[in-house]
């Protein structure tokens, strides 16, 4: 298979995950596991899993100071502070402003890349996140009801999370062209399994577990597995051949699926509009990928 067609594959499944995410974290927390425990579910989780995947499988180390360095403020950005950002954030406001506030993501890629990796910003790259800003937003604002205005602190924590997870993916770039995926991935979440503990711990022991229902597990289980050790994988190796922008601009297709999905469930109806939108959205992405600097060709 086609390397581009691979990797737009693997950002489209995570477009995917994520999108679902928002609606079934909502059911899960607070009700029945608090934001903030939920993240030490997930966190810790991943980082057993990767921790010994690496040294049963990978048996790769990260060397030197600057490169352990970087990994820790990835680890930071990546999955402490964004983690914590998200989940408060989503805790208190509505899925669809979270939905809406992370489109800044690629715009915070495309500037840390600019200055951070000296990377050029070509007037189809800015006309491609414009577009597919635009749809985004007129999507998402075409299904904005009232009762979803959500709190003004969840919407600041959304906007600190956009801001710290596109930074992420720029300061994780260098290390991808370094090292193996699960390399880079084991180091990221064990720093973040060590910040998230403190801030969880308390959520996470006040459940009644036993008395969880089958529907409530499997949504934990979606969001260890699938949110957190698929997405981060899929993302990370996507970075061995593509640029941190374009990875970014797959951020605006999560309301597009997160609406089929409601759909298909039922719980919303996909209008000509709606289609309208999304093909703004899937232009954007279009253009972003057609830049020059779209997939580095890799032996």
């Amino acid at each position: 298979m086609n390397k581009n067609v691979q990797v737009h594959a693997a950002l489209f499944l995570v477009a995917l995950i994520y999108g679902s995410n928002y609606s079934i974290a909502k059911e899960v927390m607070p009700a029945y596991v608090g934001p903030y425990g939920l993240i030490i579910l997930r966190v810790v989780s991943a980082a057993i899993f990767f921790g010994v995947f690496s040294r049963l499988v990978i048996k790769e180390k990260i060397r030197g100071w600057a490169d352990n360095l970087r990994s820790v403020a990835c680890g930071i950005t990546g999955i402490a502070f964004n983690q914590l950002c998200f989940f408060g954030g989503l805790n208190l406001t509505a899925p669809i402003n979270a939905a809406l506030l992370m489109v800044i993501s690629p715009v915070v890629v495309l500037l840390f890349s600019a200055l951070l990796l000296k990377e050029r910003v070509g007037w189809k790259k800015i006309t491609g996140i414009v577009v597919a800003c635009l749809g985004a937003l007129l999507l998402i604002s075409s299904s904005h009801t009232a009762s979803g205005t959500g709190n003004w602190l969840g919407d600041v924590l959304i906007i600190l999370n956009a801001t710290s997870f596109g930074l992420y993916l720029v300061l994780v770039k260098p290390l991808m062209a370094k090292y193996k995926a699960v390399t880079v991935v084991s180091r990221i979440f064990a720093v973040g399994a060590v910040i998230v503990v403190p801030f969880g711990l308390n959520q996470l022991l006040a459940p009644d577990y036993s008395a969880f229902p089958l529907t409530i597990w499997l949504a934990i289980a979606f969001m260890i597995i699938g949110v957190t050790i698929i997405t981060y994988l899929l993302n990370t190796w996507a970075l061995k051949y593509a640029n941190p922008t374009l990875v970014a601009i797959y951020i605006y297709l999560q309301p597009v699926l997160a609406i089929l999905i409601a759909v298909g469930f039922g719980k919303d109806s996909f209008t000509l509009q709606k289609a309208l939108y999304a093909l703004l959205i899937f232009a954007g992405v279009y253009m972003v990928s057609m830049t020059k600097q779209q997939v580095a060709k890799r032996a």
